[in-house]
C-alpha cells in the first residue's frame, strides 16, 4: 500500500443550498485533525472504524461552527484506503466552506481534482478502469450508461483484461523458454499451440474492440439528425418526441435555420435529437447556411432520421434529400412518414423505397395527433438494442475512447506477432510484439502506466471525488 503522507479535504457534494453538505478528509492526520475540532460523546480520535458521530465543530477560538455528525473511516477499509473523515453539517454554501477553511487552517490541503479516487487507485482500493468507470457513473445521463459504468466498476472489464493478458504471459512464456536454448539449435516449443492462444487472443480482443460501436452510444448518447424537406414536419415531430413546444413550427417554409439540440431517453439510452434546417435549393443567404448545417448534422449523425410529408408528392421530396442520403450511404437510417392524418390516397405512393434508402425501417406517423410516435420511438431503441442482443449484465463493453485506442494498438500488435510466427520468425520478435500487446493492455487497468495517463484519467473528476 502506497499511503501518502499529506492529508487532503474537499467538499464532496455540489455547490448550493439543501438539506446536508458532505465534506471528506483523507490521510494519515485525517482522524486526529478533525477530532481537535470535534467536540462529542466519543473522541474521534479513538473511535472505532465505520462509526458515526454527533458532535460540534468549533475555530480555534471556541465558535461553534455547525452541529454535524462525523464518520469514521480507518485505513485500510475505506475509500481511499488512507484514514477517512466524512463530516455531515447543515447544507448551504456559507456553512460548508466556513467547516473547509476551518479543515485547511488546521492543516489539511485542498485536494485536486479526482484526487480522493486517484489515492483508492494508487492504494490497491480499485484499478485505472474502475477508478475511470467511477466519473463515468458520476456523469451518466441514461440508465443504460449508469449500468454499464457499475458493470465495469464491478470489475467486469478488468476481469476480462486480465485473462487476455494471462493466455499473453503464457505464450511469451513458452517463448522465451525456448530462446534459452536457442544457441542449442532445440526448439522445445509447439507453435501450434502458441499459434491457438495467439488466434484466441486475438479474436477476444477483436470482440471487445467491436463492443465500442454500441459502447459509446451509451456512454455519450446516439446523435440522430432530424433531416427531410422544407415543411415536412421535422420541428413538429422534435416536439412530439420531446412533449413540449421546443422548436418554432408555421407553413411558411424556412421557418428553421440553424440546429437545436435536445436530450431525449428511449427505453434507457440517451438520444441527442437535433432538428435542422429544410433541404431545398434556396437563394436566402441565411437559410442555404441552414442547409450546410443540417448536411453537417447528418454526416455526424448515428441515426439520421428522414422525415417525409405523405401529403405531398413523393419523388420530388427524395430529390430534394437525395444529396445528403448519397453522402451518407451505409449510414443508419430511420423514415418517418408524417402528416398522415393529411395524406388520404396519396398514402398509396409511399411503398418500398430504392437506394440508400431501401432497406431502412419506415414509420407511418402524424406529429400533430400523436400518431405512430410509440412505434417510432421503439424503431430508434430498436436500432440500437438490436447491436446489443448478446449483452449480459456481465458483459463488457467498451465504452471510453482510451480504452478503444489501446485495444486497437494491441490488435496491430497480436497481428504481427502471428504473422512472425507464421513465417517462422525466432521467438524473440514474437515475443516482443506480445510484450508490446501485454504493455498496452495493462494501460487500461493502471498494472502499466505513466503520470500523464494518471493526470489525464483523475483531471475529468470533480474535487470531493
Amino acid at each position: 500500500m502506497k499511503l501518502t503522507g499529506d492529508t487532503i479535504a474537499a467538499i464532496a457534494t455540489p455547490a448550493g443550498e439543501g438539506g446536508l453538505a458532505v465534506l471528506r478528509i483523507s490521510g494519515t492526520e485525517a482522524i486526529p485533525l478533525v477530532s481537535a475540532r470535534f467536540s462529542g460523546r466519543t473522541k474521534l480520535s479513538a473511535a472505532a472504524t465505520h462509526t458515526a458521530h454527533l458532535g460540534v465543530l468549533s475555530d480555534a477560538d471556541g465558535t461553534v461552527v455547525d452541529q454535524v455528525v462525523a464518520t469514521v473511516f480507518r485505513s485500510p477499509h475505506s475509500y481511499t484506503g488512507e484514514d477517512t473523515v466524512e463530516i455531515s453539517c447543515h447544507g448551504g454554501l456559507l456553512v460548508s466552506r466556513r467547516i473547509l477553511e476551518l479543515l485547511l487552517r488546521s492543516g489539511a490541503r485542498l485536494a485536486e481534482p479526482g484526487e480522493f479516487t486517484k489515492r483508492a487507485f494508487l492504494n490497491g482500493r480499485m484499478d485505472l478502469a474502475q477508478a475511470e468507470a467511477v466519473a463515468d457513473l458520476i456523469h451518466a445521463r441514461s440508465d443504460a450508461a449508469r449500468r454499464s459504468s457499475m458493470s465495469q466498476l464491478r470489475g467486469f472489464l478488468s476481469d476480462t483484461i486480465n485473462e487476455l493478458r494471462s493466455s499473453l504471459v503464457d505464450a511469451v512464456g513458452l517463448l522465451e523458454l525456448e530462446l534459452d536454448f536457442a544457441e542449442d539449435g532445440y526448439e522445445l516449443i509447439d507453435r501450434t499451440k502458441v499459434a491457438a492462444l495467439l488466434d484466441g487472443a486475438s479474436r477476444s480482443v477483436r470482440d471487445l474492440t467491436e463492443t465500442y460501436a454500441v459502447g459509446r452510444f451509451v456512454r455519450d448518447g446516439v446523435r440522430v439528425a432530424l433531416v427531410g424537406p422544407t415543411n415536412a414536419g421535422k420541428s413538429s415531430l422534435l416536439n412530439a418526441l420531446l412533449r413540449e413546444s421546443r422548436a418554432i413550427v408555421t407553413d411558411i417554409p424556412g421557418t428553421t435555420r440553424d440546429v437545436i439540440v435536445e436530450n431525449l431517453l428511449i427505453d434507457g439510452i440517451l438520444f441527442r435529437v437535433a432538428d435542422t434546417a429544410g433541404l431545398r435549393t434556396t437563394s436566402d443567404f441565411i437559410e442555404q447556411e441552414g442547409v450546410r448545417r443540417s448536411t453537417r448534422e447528418a454526416e455526424d449523425a448515428d441515426i439520421v432520421l428522414v422525415v417525409l410529408d405523405t401529403a405531398r408528392d413523393r419523388q420530388s421530396q427524395l430529390e430534394e434529400i437525395g444529396s445528403v442520403v448519397a453522402v451518407n450511404e451505409g449510414k443508419k437510417f430511420v423514415i418517418a412518414l408524417n402528416k398522415v392524418d393529411l395524406s388520404g390516397e396519396k398514402m398509396e405512393e409511399w411503398g418500398d423505397l430504392d437506394g440508400p434508402l431501401g432497406s431502412s425501417p419506415m414509420v407511418p406517423i402524424s406529429a400533430l395527433t400523436g400518431h405512430g410516435m410509440r412505434e417510432l420511438e421503439a424503431t430508434l431503441s430498436g436500432v440500437i438494442h438490436s447491436d446489443r442482443a448478446h449483452e449480459t449484465p456481465s458483459t463488457a463493453t467498451i465504452t471510453n475512447a482510451r480504452h478503444y485506442s489501446i485495444l486497437l494498438r494491441v490488435t496491430t500488435s497480436l497481428e504481427l506477432a502471428i504473422q512472425s510466427l507464421k513465417g517462422r520468425k525466432s521467438g524473440e520478435f514474437i515475443a516482443l510484439d506480445l510484450r508490446n500487446s501485454l504493455d498496452e493492455l495493462g494501460a487500461i487497468t493502471g498494472q502499466v502506466t505513466t503520470d500523464d495517463i494518471l493526470n489525464s484519467v483523475f483531471s475529468r473528476f470533480c474535487i470531493g471525488k
